[in-house]
């Protein structure tokens, strides 16, 4: 299990308010929340390369304040970053042999099956690469290294739209045995909506939600009728917005004997109740 507890971290202007979340083994997790919502840093804090100001981070009950835990930690990481982590100058082979060495369970065979898979010459030069080509390799020897979490910051941005279905078929398939976890950052929420099963959504630093997919949809509806019929739901409405042929809402579910017939009930995707929320108070 990845916990993170009382977890505060200032970057700059931006910081990271009091985050508690659990994500248990066998779970597909969808980081989510607007441009700045601190994704990237709640990433970095759980890799370790940001340090907590307050608060600590346990991965398999290990802590990074100790050096032979940290060791063990990294081995078990898998991580596909924004930024390059291969050399340029090697090639992916290359790559493979420099940067496996620091990890126990590295299988260069599984590495080279991999590059097949996602169309990569292992002679290549890793500075040749396209940006999404540069994505893959390093999915590829994530994935070579038997890692049990799966960190992945963005990986689809500049997959073309048929390797994205492999991609997620991967990822999918490294979850089965229920032992193997993913965090998941993505702006593209279809995608997630399709194979997320546990959820952390941040706003400004702060955490709006964290746990099961299915609990986060049973909390909250999309609500779409006459006006009035809809602000009949006042106490429960997060927000509200006018639209030519009604008025579309997200409110709290509490159940649908609450609701007039004539109303259009739905569950949230992840990007309207991203849209909605970010709206509220408005």
């Amino acid at each position: 299990m990845i916990s993170l507890r009382g977890v505060n971290k200032k970057l700059g202007n931006f910081k990271l308010k009091d985050i508690s979340v659990d994500i248990p083994d066998g779970y597909i997790c969808a980081l989510v929340g607007q441009n700045a919502s601190g994704k990237t840093t709640l990433i970095k804090t759980i890799l370790g390369l940001c340090r907590p100001d307050e608060g600590m981070v346990f991965i398999d009950g290990m802590s990074y304040q100790d050096a032979e835990s940290e060791k063990k930690i990294r081995d078990i990481t898998g991580i596909v970053p924004v930024n390059e982590l291969m050399n340029r100058e090697f090639s992916l082979i290359e790559n493979g042999r420099c940067y496996g060495r620091f990890y126990s369970r590295y299988d260069e065979n599984i590495y080279m099956k991999y590059l097949e898979q996602f169309g990569l010459n292992p002679k290549t030069k890793f500075g040749r690469l396209s940006k999404g080509q540069k994505i893959k390799a390093q999915f590829a020897f994530a994935l070579a290294t038997d890692p049990k979490y799966l960190i992945l910051d963005e990986p689809t941005a500049n997959f073309d739209p048929e390797f994205k279905k492999d991609f997620l078929n991967v990822i999918m398939k490294f979850t089965e045995d229920g032992k193997k976890s993913v965090v998941l950052a993505s702006h593209v929420m279809d995608e997630l909506d399709r194979i997320a099963d546990y959820l952390i959504y941040l706003e400004n630093g702060g955490l709006v939600y964290s746990g099961d997919i299915e609990s986060f949809r049973d909390e909250y509806r999309m609500v779409s009728g006459e006006r009035y019929k809809v602000n009949l739901l006042k106490q429960d409405i997060i927000h509200a917005e006018d639209r030519k042929y009604g008025t579309k809402a997200l409110v709290v579910n509490h159940g649908y004997s609450r609701y007039d017939d004539s109303l259009m009930v739905t569950v949230p995707t992840l990007e309207e109740f991203m849209y909605h929320y970010s709206k509220r108070g408005e």
